[in-house]
């Protein structure tokens, strides 16, 4: 699932067709329901002002690549102050143990 606001880049026909052929279901919260999208919106904000604006890409290999490398970098080592200083991973694990989720 592929969740993002209602920008022109995300509903164009190109990226429909895109995310189709990669087996993938768009998600999109309703029009003037920004609150749905605080942490989409802020994982986007994150990606582009701490880590694209500064690389330059040759491929659509390497910018795969780098945006993988960030999604594992903001899970997994990237403290949040709105979880507390946790990365989400340590997050959800906490909450885990404090819960008893599975």
């Amino acid at each position: 699932m592929f969740h993002s606001e209602r920008g022109s880049q995300y509903t164009s026909g190109r990226f429909s067709r895109l995310l189709n052929k990669c087996k993938i279901i768009a998600s999109m919260s309703s029009v003037g329901t920004c609150p749905d999208n605080v942490v989409v919106e802020r994982f986007f904000g994150s990606l582009k002002n701490e880590w694209l604006l500064n690389v330059v890409y040759i491929t659509l290999g390497t910018i795969k690549m780098d945006v993988e490398e960030y999604i594992r970098y903001y899970n997994h080592e990237r403290l949040h102050k709105t979880l507390g200083n946790f990365t989400p991973i340590n997050y959800e694990k906490l909450q885990s143990q404090v819960f008893g989720w599975a």
